[in-house]
């Protein structure tokens, strides 16, 4: 704690020296003055002495006046500080200051507290302190203090921040983020050429990316400049790094630790009465539930301490589990409870569920209460078994339960008991006791538990089959105990064949059928149990393909107000016949979905069941269109679609539009995909493809956009409708477009068109030239792309749509930039750029715009103009989670890096873009940023690491047949002569 008149001042010298009052900044005066506060502050609140302040400041030749002046500027800062915040003490001066009030105390403490989490095995928390002390630099350490002592702590703090940095990647590469640390790395190894730790780094974060040849590069790069610059040779880490990536070290790539399965044996010595044993025999094949297990045993060792009695309630959908992990529970915790354990099956699933008064008679007698003296009614029955079990500990298993009123009178009221109840519900209402939601197991767990039922021998072949069965039962653990009795009771089977028994949906129910065991039974006592409301949504949702379903999609397709449908999945939540993944958010057990089709299909007729999709399908739609109008004001696209009925979820801001988007695209084309079968619905559905095209344009859902799309062209194909199949072909071709497939994409272009003559649709009259210039334009035919560019922007202006207009105007722009005409690109690129900035908003077409003006800017030499539009492009696209125009928009603005004499920092973006650009974008966009960074990498003296990327690009082009290939095979042979210029 600092001296009255200091407890509110903060200080900075992590950056200029700065100091605060609250949040006010203070005048801290002239740079010497700042050298004097500086010294002090670094000194940590200890004494420093004018002698020492006279050398920091003014070094081996201070002035005459060097006191007088020092005396001034403490003067001075007492002024500005506070009296108290400066004390004179022996000769000297030091700093009061409270803890925490230096930005370098606050940075140290966070550095200790990660270096100790780090060796304790929690390298992700340590990660996150250092980002937070890494934040704490504001710029060079002591910015602009002069003095010798400045000078010299400068470059301390420099050095500890650049050990802070490698500690920092080393956790990124340790957390598997060696993508995302190339970046970084790249630029620091340039800005740090000799500092042999970051190329180590580099290379490791290179080789886990794949990039097995630019790791090799690097050494080599480091190796010459070494010798060049300090005529030394690399250090041993670098060199036995080296060696490890020749030779392909697999403990270069840390693998996942494995999962530990936990089985535990059975006790099973009988206690005489009254001290009653009736737990069931537990299995003997017992597999993983390893955290379930802890939870659970602590829970009912709690009870030994006899301060309370525990009560622990375990729910789930039925078959996951929930009687075999009670019983090994309770088995393990025998020795808790020596005076007896009690069990009953209250049968609360079936028809005609336990009594609690039978039950209560039955404990009785275990409990050694003759029959005679066993009363009459379950008050009586409740209280005298209380009555027995005080002061003693006893377990009771309460399996299979209905409900909370089922069990309330069979707990006993005295500490050190417990009890462990299993029920297909939650029971929330039941006052004190712990409630447990028993899932499905996970892969490993459930392969473990069908390995030790069939055997290790047959399943050891044949894993990738095994994994599927597992997986075909939806990891419930009844239904994998099914697969593997049959497969063992069926020697002359493989696990490939049961494999692809399971994979039929339509018979997966009834293949998980063994003997008295049957999934579709344990699932129709639940279903039995349903009100006729309830019974409906259960089968009715189901009809939806998607991972799980909205609230308000679910209203839509049940055509139920909200709060009524709320009401109605939540009651079927809590009978586990329902999972709610989020607030608001609901979906099936695999197999649970499976069996509630069935049910639909006998209890629903087709045209209930049809509705029912038409109806989902429609507020998709509506819905969809609301997003699509907020971020493409000004498009028609709008004007020819199908209309809706639903009105749909109208957003209050761009932001909440977008998370709808994205959280709702695998619901939206799944559905898609569901619905083209029908042709009642195949129009809204190519229609919804449309307004979510922003999904496939991002990259993050453009396989799934394009199975989708390729089941619409398929089901309009075989119904005749031109119209659905030039829409959905359109839509396809882009989609080979944006993932590099050029040829593939003209073909469907060239297609749409044809069939958009036929349909004489006005849409695909702007849309298919509009597409075939584009990849005229990429297969460098410029003639052609600029015919059909003028073609669509005809057809635009002809529609009236704004948004069209521009979005071609840019196209042209960039026909008229390979053309060489610079000049004229970017007349045709700002002439788009007003046509959006009339329209307004910031959307992703703007951000297109603005990409288009940047490139044109950068090939007329205006660097600083392109640089700030390809940012204010780049803002926009990352606020629209646009992830491959994101990172085509850093490989944008790496070449004009590039180009303006920048190459670290050019080189720097390019492998942020190629981050950006993992698994989105196609092989095309990878080659044409790994040339950039070629290019840029030879300006900074990394000859052989840019070899390895050409050599790559190279691979790539050829892969996919692109014009460029015979560019970089001139480039690779100009490289091998000595001929590319540095």
């Amino acid at each position: 704690m600092g001296r009255e008149g200091s407890l509110n001042l903060r200080f900075a010298v992590l950056g200029p020296v700065r100091a605060w009052r609250g949040e006010v900044p203070l005048n801290l005066g002239a740079p010497q003055q700042l050298a004097v506060l500086g010294a002090l502050l670094l000194r940590g609140g200890r004494t420093i002495t004018s002698g020492e302040l006279v050398d920091a400041v003014w070094g081996d030749e201070p002035p005459n006046s060097a006191l007088a002046t020092l005396r001034t500027y403490a003067f001075r800062l007492r002024k500005v500080l506070g009296a108290n915040a400066l004390a004179s003490v022996a000769g000297g001066y030091a700093m009061q200051m409270d803890s925490g009030a230096l930005d370098l105390a606050v940075c140290e403490r966070l550095a200790a507290e990660a270096e100790k989490l780090r060796a304790s095995g929690e390298p992700a928390r340590a990660r996150e302190l250092l980002r937070e002390a890494l934040d704490a630099f504001a710029g060079e350490p002591l910015a602009g203090v002069p003095g010798p002592y400045a000078e010299s702590q400068r470059n301390r703090l420099s050095e500890w921040r650049l050990t802070l940095l490698e500690w920092r990647l080393e956790l990124d590469l340790e957390l598997g983020g060696h993508a995302e640390a190339v970046s970084e790395l790249t630029a620091l190894s340039a800005e740090y050429p000799v500092r042999e730790r970051l190329r180590a780094l580099l290379m490791l974060a290179l080789y886990r990316g794949g990039r097995q040849a630019e790791a090799l590069g690097v050494f080599a790069d480091t190796r010459r400049l070494l010798g060049d610059e300090l005529g030394v040779d690399p250090g041993p880490e670098l060199t036995e790094l080296h060696q490890r990536v020749l030779e392909a070290d697999p403990a270069l790539i840390p693998s996942p630790p494995p999962l530990v399965a936990v089985t535990s044996a059975a006790d099973d010595r009988e206690r005489p009465a009254p001290r009653p044993a009736q737990l069931p025999a537990p299995v003997s094949d017992f597999t993983g539930r390893t955290a379930f297990v802890k939870e659970l045993s602590d829970q009912l060792a709690s009870a030994e301490g006899g301060r309370v009695m525990a009560v622990s309630a375990v729910a789930g959908i039925g078959g996951v589990g929930k009687t075999t992990l009670a019983v090994h529970v309770a088995h393990a915790a025998r020795e808790h409870f020596p005076d007896g354990q009690l069990y009953v099956d209250l049968m609360g699933a079936g028809p005609s569920p336990a009594e609690p008064e039978v039950v209560l008679g039955a404990f009785l007698r275990a409990l050694g209460t003759p029959d005679s003296a066993i009363p009459e009614g379950l008050e009586e029955r409740a209280g005298l078994y209380r009555s027995l079990l005080a002061g003693r500990r006893v377990l009771a298993l309460l399996d299979d339960a209905r409900d909370s009123a089922q069990v309330r009178r069979l707990l006993p009221g005295s500490p050190g008991c417990a009890v462990l109840i299993t029920s297909r519900s939650r029971m929330i209402d039941l006052a004190g006791a712990h409630l447990v939601d028993l899932d499905v197991m996970s892969p490993d767990e459930a392969l473990a538990l069908f390995t030790r039922i069939v055997g290790a021998d047959r399943v050891g072949g044949e894993q990738r089959a095994a994994l599927d069965v597992v997986a075909a039962c939806g990891f419930l653990p009844l239904a994998i105990r099914i697969a593997a009795s049959r497969l063992a009771n069926r020697r002359t089977w493989t696990v490939a064949l049961l494999a692809s028994k399971l994979a039929d949906e339509r018979r997966r129910l009834d293949e998980l059928r063994a003997g008295e065991l049957a999934v579709t039974a344990t699932f129709e006592l639940g279903y039995g149990q349903l009100e006729a409301d309830q019974a409906r949504a259960f089968r009715l949702l189901a009809l939806s393909e998607g991972p799980d379903i909205s609230l308000a999609a679910a209203a839509a397709l049940l055509d139920l107000d909200p709060y009524t449908v709320e009401e109605i999945l939540e009651s079927l939540v809590d009978t586990s016949l329902l999972e709610s993944a989020a607030p608001g958010r609901y979906r099936y057990h695999d197999l649970l979905r499976l069996y509630a089709r069935s049910r639909a299909e006998q209890d629903q007729s087709p045209v209930e069941r049809q509705d029912a999709l038409a109806r989902l399908l429609d507020f998709y739609l509506a819905t969809a269109a609301h997003t699509y109008h907020r971020e493409n004001p000004g498009d028609r696209l709008l004007d020819h679609l199908t209309p809706t009925h639903h009105p749909g979820i109208a957003f209050d801001h761009d932001e909440a539009a977008l998370d709808w988007l994205f959280t709702e695209a695998p619901c939206l084309l799944a559905t898609v995909s569901h619905t083209a079968t029908d042709s009642r619905l195949l129009r809204p559905a190519v229609d919804l493809l449309l307004v979510v095209q922003d999904l496939m344009e991002s990259g993050a859902f453009a396989r799934s956009y394009e199975l989708a799309t390729r089941a619409v062209i398929e089901a309009a194909h075989q119904v005749g409708d031109a119209r659905c199949e030039a829409r959905a072909r359109a839509l396809l071709g882009q989609s080979h477009c944006m993932s590099g497939r050029f040829d593939e994409a003209n073909e469907e272009a060239r297609r749409a068109h044809m069939l958009g003559i036929t349909a004489r649709d006005q849409l695909m009259a702007c849309y298919a030239p509009n597409l075939l210039g584009i990849t005229a334009l990429y297969q460098n035919r410029f003639e052609d792309a600029h015919e059909c560019f003028t073609l669509a922007l005809n057809a635009f202006r002809t529609d009236g749509n704004r948004l069209g207009e521009a979005s071609v105007l840019s196209n042209l722009s960039r026909v008229r930039l390979s053309l060489g005409q610079a000049t004229s690109a970017v007349a045709a690129a700002e002439q788009a750029l007003g046509l959006h900035r009339d329209i307004g908003g910031a959307t992703l077409r703007l951000g297109n715009g603005l990409y288009a003006l940047g490139m044109a800017l950068t090939r007329a030499g205006r660097h600083q103009e392109a640089l700030a539009r390809l940012t204010e492009a780049l803002e926009i696209h990352r606020g629209a989670r646009q992830r491959l125009w994101e990172g085509m928009t850093v490989f944008r603005i790496a070449e004009v890096l590039l180009t303006a004499g920048r190459p670290a920092d050019a080189a720097a973006h390019a492998e942020q873009a190629l981050s950006l650009l993992r698994d989105i974008g196609g092989e095309w966009r990878r080659a044409q940023v790994l040339t950039s960074l070629g290019h840029a990498l030879t300006r900074i003296g990394q000859a052989d690491r840019a070899r390895g990327c050409w050599q790559e690009a190279y691979a790539l082009y050829d892969r996919v047949a692109a014009p460029e290939v015979a560019q970089l095979r001139a480039l690779l042979d100009d490289d091998e002569r000595g001929a590319v210029t540095l």
